[in-house]
């Protein structure tokens, strides 16, 4: 009996313990939209962190309601605490925007397309990209934004911007290279749309050499009596390399390895976290300049709590949250990232039918949705 006691005890001990960290973790993930990544380092890790976090609090929860324990109201509060940030990473199907009658809706589909798997060496290796060709044909968009953008001067064997024009029937685009290799091959990002661009321009980043080939382009489309200002972002990379997945489960040889693989890891975060902020700020700026009511999209790569998402969530609508339902994984990749692409758009426009990729092709799911600015009665 006294052996029974000591475990329960232990059990409780323990469980206090680890419900005082996770705790204080959670809070710590509640300050990662609000504090830049430069100002405390770790903390945007706690932010990145947060649903396991969150999963650990929700589980030590049912654990205390069956322990009949006081830290149950402790977990309650700090739940509480977090407030409406808890609604960021998922989308409830309640009163979501449905399409009005008689407007000018423009369809906007997002796609990081991995360089359309240009370093496949199998023998299929033009199976993505086809694959990637097929599913936009599909879609039918107005305009399509594209992160990782491949193009390669003709003559080519691997046409990719030719084939779009035609294929899509976008007569309009607007791209931005970071750098030309050998073979006339073009590294960066895209934009195509069918309605014309009476003006295009680049967002340019605190970085002149730019070696990780991120950017920002933005064009302004107009459709009937409406012009949109679409931004195309691609914010700082993590650039993992293929021993950077070790801790995922790859190519583990021996404990060093993955030892060296999570200290490179951390490292190639922890100098992103930052970068990203500021290309966002920088973005953020110009788009205040902007005449037009604005659409941005984009690979963020940053989930949503996170100082680069809060950003542009303080002044603009998640198309996702206003349109969706559920948790919306985009990151189809080795490293669990959840949703780091977006679709943000002014809050006098609306948006319906936000949808994500089904189909892998990638290692990012396309995101698409359709955005129209209501007509204003004359009666109002």
């Amino acid at each position: 009996m006294g052996k029974a006691r000591n475990k329960i005890s232990l059990f409780r001990g323990i469980f206090k313990i680890t419900a005082f960290i996770s705790l204080f973790g959670l809070l710590l993930a509640y300050l990662c939209p609000f504090v830049h990544p430069s100002t405390f380092w770790p903390l945007p890790f706690f932010g990145l962190a947060y649903p396991v976090i969150m999963g650990i609090v929700l589980i030590l929860l049912v654990i205390g309601i069956f322990l009949k324990s006081r830290m149950v109201i402790l977990i309650l509060v700090v739940i509480l605490i977090g407030g409406k940030l808890h609604l960021r990473s998922i989308s409830l199907p309640f009163d979501k925007q449905e399409l009005e009658e008689d407007q000018e809706i423009i369809k906007v589909l997002d796609y990081n397309v991995r360089l359309f798997d240009l370093y496949n060496y199998a023998d299929n290796k033009y199976a993505n990209r086809n694959a990637i060709f097929k599913y936009l044909e599909e879609q039918n968009a107005d305009v399509i934004c594209f992160q990782e953008f491949y193009q390669q001067d003709k003559p080519t064997v691997f046409p990719t911007k030719d084939t779009l024009l035609t294929l899509l029937g976008t007569k309009y685009s607007h791209e931005r290279y970071s750098h030309k290799l050998t073979g006339r091959q073009n590294f960066g990002i895209a934009m195509f749309s069918k309605y014309p661009m009476i003006a295009r321009g680049d967002v340019m980043f605190d970085d002149p050499e730019n070696k990780d080939n991120n950017y920002c382009i933005y064009a302004d489309i107009v459709k009937g009596q409406d012009t949109f200002r679409i931004y195309n972002a691609h914010f700082q990379s993590i650039k993992f390399q293929k021993d950077d997945y070790a801790i995922f489960g790859e190519n583990q040889q021996q404990v060093g390895v993955n030892q060296s693989s999570v200290r490179l890891m951390l490292d190639k975060l922890r100098i992103a976290f930052p970068k990203r902020a500021d290309q966002a700020r920088k973005v953020m700026e110009h788009i205040e300049q902007s005449p037009y009511d604005v659409i941005i999209c984009g690979d963020f790569n940053d989930t949503p709590i996170s100082y680069t998402y809060n950003i542009f969530y303080s002044r603009f609508v998640d198309a996702f949250r206003n349109s969706a339902s559920g948790i919306g994984s985009t990151y189809a990749g080795k490293v669990p990232a959840g949703r780091i692409d977006y679709i943000f758009h002014s809050k006098n426009l609306k948006s319906a039918n936000f949808t994500i990729q089904e189909d892998v092709h990638s290692d990012h799911r396309a995101i698409q949705c359709e955005i129209w600015k209501p007509k204003v009665s004359v009666h109002e």
